[in-house]
């Protein structure tokens, strides 16, 4: 089933409802890459962003991390350290509202 990106569909079937491929959830907004920074829960994973903020008083740069909880539909066997693409859905939970679309680099 597609879902309206440039996407790979896992090779893996699943029957959760939550996944975008294999179940009934619709992705719409925007798309984001990071890396896996932790998977102790179920089916979630959290992705960590990396980005630069200038600060303009002392005329540098700093760096600053955002850290995304995603759903990780039982299709993608996830890991940490991979980084992944998520997409925005509807919320899932109090502070889920992305699910991760794709695996792009595995970090062996």
């Amino acid at each position: 089933m597609a879902i309206g990106l440039n996407i790979q569909e896992p090779e893996q079937e699943c029957s959760d409802a939550n996944c975008p491929f294999h179940g009934t959830l619709s992705v719409r907004g925007q798309t984001l890459e990071g890396t896996v920074a932790s998977t102790d829960m179920t089916k979630t994973v959290i992705v960590q962003r990396e980005y630069d903020v200038r600060v303009p008083k002392y005329d540098r740069s700093m760096k600053r991390r955002s850290r995304v909880p995603a759903h990780a539909p039982p299709c993608m066997d996830l890991s940490e350290g991979e980084t992944v693409r998520i997409a925005e859905t509807r919320p899932l939970s109090k502070t889920k509202s992305h699910v991760v679309v794709e695996q792009l680099e595995r970090d062996l």
